[in-house]
């Protein structure tokens, strides 16, 4: 089996920035209760123009200008995202020609904020085999658009943002996954999920008037299951790969809430040099919150040759998704 790594990552905001007193002033809140619910003091929201497919471009193009990579290279390109601009035609597709990549296939995965763990999990099978030897990986979401900011207890949780990776095949051994956790619970599919917009409820003026178009989530359901899932998933996907948590360089995990990432952290005894935390700047970022993350985390010098990162993400569906993944040792652009 063919190995991986990470050769050039990129991310996207939006220049909108809201902060929690800016909320406060639309909706019956405060930023110390967003504060000390969430550890969020800001996020960014879309801006006339910001699609995912044009968030997703932007970062793309940075992740392959860092990995040294022409369109013509990509094999594949990946894009999570559960907000795409359009049900049909796919995302992805609008990436793929975005970037110029014409000779890729292009895929668009929707799993929620678990998204691009398994995006980076799918991609490692295509270089593993040898099918693909270099693929585009976005994260992407713009949830902002059809939050209902009535809901106080959701709107002030999301933002909206991109992350990219390029990843390809490496001649070291033992980098790229070496352990992963795929899960999904659809019992509870209910706790996080726009009720109308699809085929079994099309968007008609009465779900609108009655406010069915936006997110809804019960947040005590989802933040049991997250602080159960976060943990369990981290353990399982080590255990395969043969290795403990004293092993991770860095963690990288969903910014959903700072205090099921601090909870995680605290039980597997990570201190906060070893934990990359950006949801107080960013907020929930759905798909694009775990690869914008990490895009910061090389910017930052924090991820060196050869490092043990940990993703571990959760979400709608509900899903999860853990993976551990080796850098080999090539200099990091």
């Amino acid at each position: 089996m063919i190995s991986s790594t990470i050769t050039g990552w990129g991310h996207y905001a939006p220049s909108k920035v809201v902060t929690n007193d800016d909320l406060a002033e639309i909706v019956d809140t405060s930023d110390e209760w967003i504060r000390e619910r969430s550890g969020i003091r800001e996020r960014r929201f879309a801006e006339e123009g910001d699609t995912t497919a044009t968030m997703s471009i932007a970062c793309a193009t940075t992740a392959m200008q860092r990995a040294g990579v022409s369109p013509q290279e990509v094999d594949l390109v990946l894009v999570a995202s559960s907000s795409p601009d359009y049900l049909t035609p796919p995302v992805s597709s609008q990436v793929q020609e975005g970037i110029g990549a014409t000779r890729a296939g292009a895929m668009q995965l929707t799993v929620g904020c678990t998204g691009f763990v398994y995006a980076v999990v799918t991609a490692q099978q295509f270089i593993a085999t040898g099918a693909c030897k270099t693929v585009v990986v976005v994260g992407a979401e713009l949830t902002t658009r059809w939050l209902n900011f009535e809901d106080r207890s959701t709107c002030v949780l999301f933002g909206d943002g991109a992350g990219a990776v390029v990843m390809q095949a490496s001649e070291e051994e033992g980098c790229g996954v070496l352990g992963h956790v795929l899960g999904s619970d659809g019992s509870g599919a209910e706790h996080l999920i726009v009720p109308v917009g699809g085929v079994a409820q099309p968007t008609t003026k009465e779900t609108i008037e009655k406010g069915l178009s936006g997110l809804k989530m019960n947040g005590r359901e989802v933040f049991k299951f997250a602080t159960t899932v976060m943990g369990t998933a981290l353990d399982e996907a080590l255990e395969k790969a043969g290795l403990k948590a004293e092993d991770i360089d860095l963690f990288i995990p969903h910014q959903a809430n700072a205090r099921i990432i601090d909870l995680a952290a605290r039980n597997h005894n990570l201190p906060p040099e070893k934990v990359m935390v950006n949801v107080d700047r960013y907020g929930n970022t759905s798909a694009a919150s775990v690869p914008l993350a990490l895009s910061e985390a090389f910017e930052a010098g924090r991820i060196q040759p050869g490092a043990l990162l940990a993703f571990v993400a959760f979400g709608a569906g509900l899903t999860w998704a853990s993976a551990i993944f080796r850098m080999d040792s090539r200099p990091l652009n």
